[in-house]
């Protein structure tokens, strides 16, 4: 299943429901273009990407949510991974990406975070 992306704006914060594979293919750079669209919204102050529906990752989809990180880093736009599943938490862990792609337990507590800490 390709990826699908829905995003909305609350309280200054997008978030970005994402659903299907984080995988390589045609529909993983939608994620980079989405980002890109919202980033240039100077209200957006905090980027939340609810991953629960993710249902497969590889190394180009951790690519992808790094990519997505530093442009939102270089923005000083602050962004946090919620539901994140096993696997993919795994993943993160190995790669010691989970060090910058930090993860919320739900957006509400992801939203606190966004609005007490810079990225």
């Amino acid at each position: 299943m390709p990826l699908t992306i829905e995003t909305r704006i609350e309280d200054g914060v997008a978030i970005f429901d994402l659903a299907g594979q984080l995988t390589l293919g045609p529909s993983l750079l939608s994620l980079r273009h989405a980002a890109r669209d919202v980033l240039a919204d100077p209200t957006v102050a905090g980027i939340i990407l609810r991953v629960g529906s993710v249902t497969n990752a590889d190394s180009s989809g951790l690519s992808e949510l790094t990519i997505v990180y530093t442009a939102a880093s270089k923005r000083g736009c602050p962004m946090r991974l919620v539901e994140v599943n096993p696997n993919l938490q795994k993943m993160l862990v190995v790669t010691h990406l989970n060090a910058v792609l930090i993860a919320a337990q739900d957006v509400p507590q992801a939203k606190k975070e966004l609005k007490g800490r810079p990225n």
